[in-house]
């Protein structure tokens, strides 16, 4: 019966396919006093508690926005119960987290802060340290008038993650028209990701992050695994397993992969997915064209990782 019911939505899906992906938008080049203090903030490890982990640290700028290990490592050196999902391009998911749990980037901040596996922090301790900084004294001031709160710093980390987006990957600019920007073999892995029915849980500006979606719809993924995912946020049975659907937008630069980080390779992940996911066991041929087309969806590193204060 999943089969068929596959069959039927995958059919119906690349009829509309076109419709259901949209490039990301090219105007995000307004730069504040607030973002670049935002930016400050991100990369300050004096937001941990032992001063050697920032947002940086498991968000990587010059890693897709991600990180470079399965579980990232917080204070203490302690290890992570989860995948560090891309920061990039953030704004647009639907909610914050691979269970949803915050519905926007500045609910999102203040977790990771005082989570003790992760940066193990409070306000007291933050606003202590950073009232010793004449540069924070100064531009929070001048900014809230409130000053150095913590609702105050996730707001300005928040106004600098809304500005981390990847425009001009190739596939935008297939999308807009240029059929040049892509190779044959890549629109052949455009073509499979469509009627494979990829597409019906990656669309949306994200390619995904807008929905979510039961980890093992066709065979249990991981019986051993302790995190339940949504359920962990609705304490409702036909949500366990489920976790927000990644982006796909600079794949590439994002492995490991999955929230349990299990996939070494784009590859791998292209393998698993067709077979807990689609029920399909994906040919070489088939993962490889995939794989190229997935490699498409790389955007330009957003200017304002490399824009420094006047």
């Amino acid at each position: 019966m999943k089969k068929l019911t596959l069959f039927f939505l995958c059919s119906f899906l690349a009829l509309y396919a076109d419709n259901l992906i949209k490039p990301i938008p090219n105007d995000f080049t307004t730069v504040t006093d607030k973002v670049m203090l935002g930016k400050k903030l991100f990369l300050d490890p004096r937001l941990s508690q032992d001063n050697s982990i920032s947002c940086a640290s498991c968000h990587d700028l010059n890693y897709g926005g991600a990180d470079s290990v399965a579980f990232s490592f917080g204070v203490n050196g302690q290890t992570g119960i989860i995948n560090s999902p891309t920061v990039f391009n953030a704004v647009y998911n639907i909610a914050q987290f691979w269970d949803g749990r915050a519905k926007g980037l500045k609910e999102q901040v203040i977790s990771p802060i005082t989570n003790h596996i992760e940066m193990a922090s409070n306000e007291k301790e933050i606003i202590s340290k950073l009232l010793k900084d004449p540069y924070y004294v100064k531009k929070f001031h001048k900014l809230y008038k409130d000053g150095i709160t913590l609702e105050n710093i996730s707001d300005a980390i928040a106004a600098f993650e809304q500005r981390l987006i990847t425009p001009n990957a190739r596939f935008d600019l297939f999308l807009k028209g240029n059929t040049a920007a892509l190779s044959t073999d890549e629109k052949d892995g455009y073509a499979l990701f469509k009627n494979l029915g990829c597409i019906s849980c990656h669309n949306g500006v994200n390619i995904g992050s807008n929905m979510f979606q039961k980890f093992g719809v066709f065979t249990e993924h991981n019986a051993s695994d302790t995190n339940l995912g949504r359920y962990n946020v609705t304490h409702n049975e036909r949500d366990k397993y489920y976790f927000k659907v990644p982006t796909l937008r600079n794949i590439e630069k994002t492995a490991p992969y999955f929230h349990d980080g299990s996939a070494a390779t784009l590859e791998d992940a292209v393998k698993k997915m067709g077979y807990y996911q689609l029920g399909q066991k994906l040919s070489d041929e088939e993962v490889r064209k995939l794989t190229q087309f997935l490699k498409t969806l790389n955007g330009d590193t957003p200017n304002i990782v490399f824009k420094e204060e006047q």
